[in-house]
């Protein structure tokens, strides 16, 4: 296969009850499409069988890799994966495909004025649409939100959704300066490339809440608002400045 125009990171832990449904969606897309892609599936210490199937599903296409990250924590498998991935640009993809996978080709640069460092899905951005996500889940990710504008990543009106697209070098550059593995690496990826001075857009998506979410409303709020402390300590003492 050609030099893939964009690899697809899936990080999953305990995902073994979705992966037989999202996975070959993807490989179906992958297979639909003329430009070369692939897709790393990212094992993050499963305690199911979540390699097994992944793998089970992966045998019959070239395209389809799978990586064990065994630190727990997701940005510890997306780090994984990004640091991995051969693709002029990277892709973070939640394995529960929110947003549908479908919708990729929004991330291609042609389909996004040309060459970018970051292209990020938003829930807020234009042309965006969320579907059936309850009231309380909206107003947390807004006020979340709104701390880390004030704190640590300014302007950028969505930091958390799962679905980002990097440049390989800005991905290579950023992941191997990120220290938190857990929820908030998104925020700390995202400064980082503002201090780094690298170009992020914001591109509307569909996104569909899904009810089988693993974050816990009050004990990953406050886990990720400590995480956002820590980056702002990080970012004034100049902790992601040495060399990567």
């Amino acid at each position: 296969m050609n030099k893939p125009l964009m690899t697809i990171v899936m990080p999953a832990y305990n995902e073994a009850h979705r992966l037989p449904i999202t996975l070959p969606r993807v490989i179906d897309f992958i297979t639909s499409r003329p430009e070369p892609l692939d897709i790393i599936v990212v094992n993050n210490n499963s305690r199911d069988e979540t390699r097994t199937v992944a793998e089970r599903i992966a045998v019959e296409h070239r395209f389809v890799h799978v990586i064990d990250q065994p630190i727990p924590g997701k940005g510890a498998a997306v780090r994984a994966g990004m640091l991995a991935a051969q693709g002029e640009y990277a892709f973070i993809c939640d394995a529960d495909l929110a947003m549908p996978i479908e919708e990729l080709p929004r991330f291609f640069p042609e389909n996004l004025d040309g060459p970018y460092d970051i292209a990020i899905g938003s829930r807020e951005a234009p042309g965006a649409q969320r579907y059936d996500e309850p009231f309380y889940r909206h107003l947390m990710g807004r006020v979340f939100n709104f701390i880390v504008r004030t704190l640590a990543v300014p302007r950028i009106q969505d930091t958390q959704c799962g679905f980002k697209a990097f440049r390989r070098e800005a991905a290579r550059d950023l992941f191997a300066r990120q220290k938190i593995d857990g929820w908030a690496f998104d925020v700390e990826v995202l400064a980082l490339a503002q201090r780094r001075g690298y170009r992020i857009i914001e591109v509307g998506i569909p996104w569909y809440y899904g009810k089988g979410s693993r974050v816990s409303p009050v004990q990953d709020s406050v886990r990720m608002f400590r995480e956002v402390l820590r980056i702002r300590r990080n970012l004034r003492a100049g902790m992601y400045d040495e060399e990567a």
